[in-house]
């Protein structure tokens, strides 16, 4: 049985814990190594120390160096260090999977480790029959999505702070208008049209960049081990200036935490891209991802054949090789039409998939497969000569930088995302002597960069109507929602 306290016992413990807590209050770094027996490395106790002082942060991250996790022990720490009843928290994100399932995710294990008070589910934290934070996704447009939320000490999380439009962060301001309020966004700076781009670039935020070259297994800064495994490696950051290169904007984005900015010679920019990589919240129906059809880009000089699924507007699998025999080659395609239900297959006809075409053609013949099998010949002239130097330049054009913009297909599942989206972000573009559209040719961007996008290519010919379509896919989603 419990000791009863006295009066004075019961007192001296009460002043006791607010002395703690408002010790850990003043130092968030000794909240988490007291209160949780970890360590946050240097930037991170940056970003902890900035949102004691500061009411405004914005942290633009590289990938894995623990941004997730150090937003959520800014929450936990908010609530734990002000006074019961005080404070709020309230955390968003691009969609609500990405709420639920990464910062909250961490939020739990945070709360757990620390035995803090309350409970915490799947997106809430309650203390008692008191709501003290949230995880919420409201309408993109929507900038009252946050009202009614009244605490002298909110604090408000922008996750994924780059997918996040600009109407609710005109809502997330609004909680913040008091003295005891703060505001943390973090996120991968992929978005140089983005609101968050506008905000780091703000006087009135206080930016902190964060770049793979930051991290202690780069700089040697001392770490348990445990936490140097869960940072970015010295060994992806190199995997990566090699498969991206070191001017990509993926490679500026992911391993330097910076803002790429669109380039006038891109065909496709990176702005546009970016929001093509955020997924829905609502789920498509299945005659949305109808039809189901394959891109096929032929390797040929050491490159990779590479087949590419699509369901309508979604790119999904990818199926690739170092192969350029059209006897191996054939057999892939057509294990991939059996997978993916493909009723379509667009092959790169150029050289060697003149092969692979009627290989395919013999095996549909045979009754092995009933997928109809197209020829796409790049170096063709184009459906619209007048504007296009050839189909090459139409296909990237048309498909890769109109769908883009329109944000017309979905990349945010898609296989092999990374390495896809930095090749489609490479090609240049110009004008020839007569004023035709013309793409840089796949031969120039080798040399220039020692690859080939040979994904990206067959991500285009997935989308790719061909030359027999009565209605091209994209323009068949125009009428769709012009209706």
């Amino acid at each position: 049985m419990a000791a009863v306290l006295s009066p004075f016992e019961a007192a001296a413990q009460l002043f006791e814990r607010r002395a703690q807590a408002t010790r850990f209050r003043d130092d968030p770094v000794a909240w988490v190594r007291e209160r949780l027996g970890q360590t946050v490395w240097s930037k991170q106790a940056e970003i902890l120390e900035a949102l004691r002082d500061r009411r405004k942060v914005a942290v633009r991250s590289c990938h894995g160096i623990g941004k997730s996790h150090v937003a959520a022990l800014v929450a936990c720490w908010w609530l734990d260090t002000h006074p019961v009843g005080s404070a709020f928290v309230v955390t968003t994100a691009p969609t609500f999977p990405q709420v639920r399932a990464i910062l909250w995710r961490y939020i739990r294990r945070v709360h757990k480790a620390a035995g803090l008070s309350g409970r915490v589910n799947q997106t809430e934290w309650w203390l008692g029959e008191e709501l003290v934070a949230f995880g919420r996704k409201p309408s993109d447009h929507d900038e009252s999505a946050f009202q009614g939320i009244h605490a002298e000490h909110v604090l408000v999380v922008l996750d994924e702070a780059c997918g996040i439009p600009e109407q609710l962060w005109i809502a997330a301001d609004a909680l913040v208008t008091n003295t005891g309020c703060a505001l943390l966004a973090i996120g991968n700076p992929d978005n140089p049209a983005s609101h968050f781009r506008r905000v780091c670039e703000s006087d009135t935020w206080h930016t902190i960049g964060v770049s793979a070259f930051d991290s202690p297994n780069m700089t040697g800064e001392q770490v348990p081990p445990e936490v140097a495994k869960s940072l970015i490696s010295r060994e992806w950051v190199e995997e990566k200036a090699r498969e991206w290169g070191v001017e990509n904007p993926i490679y500026i984005s992911k391993v330097l935490g910076e803002f790429s900015p669109d380039s006038p010679s891109q065909v496709i920019r990176t702005s546009d891209i970016a929001s093509c990589r955020i997924a829905l919240d609502v789920p498509r129906t299945p005659d949305e991802l109808l039809p189901v059809e394959l891109g096929v880009d032929v390797g040929g000089g050491g490159d990779e054949t590479v087949i590419r699924e699509r369901r309508g507007p979604v790119a999904g699998r990818e199926w690739r090789a170092h192969t350029d025999r059209p006897e191996e080659i054939a057999p892939m395609v057509l294990a991939a039409i059996r997978e993916s239900g493909a009723t379509r297959v667009k092959v790169d006809s150029n050289g060697v998939g003149f092969g692979v075409v009627g290989e395919l053609r013999n095996l549909a013949s045979q009754g092995l497969h009933s997928a109809q099998i197209v020829a796409v010949n790049v170096g063709e002239a184009a459906s619209q000569p007048a504007v296009y130097l050839n189909l090459r330049a139409e296909i990237w054009w048309e498909v890769g930088r109109l769908a883009s913009e329109r944000r017309e297909w979905d990349l945010s599942t898609m296989d092999n995302a990374d390495r896809t989206i930095s090749q489609l972000l490479e090609p240049r573009w110009e004008l020839d002597p007569k004023g035709k559209i013309k793409i840089e040719a796949k031969d120039a961007i080798r040399e220039r960069l020692g690859r080939s996008p040979d994904n990206a290519d067959a991500l285009l010919l997935a989308f790719y109507g061909g030359r027999d379509a009565t209605t091209d896919f994209f323009e068949h989603l125009r009428a769709q929602r012009g209706r």
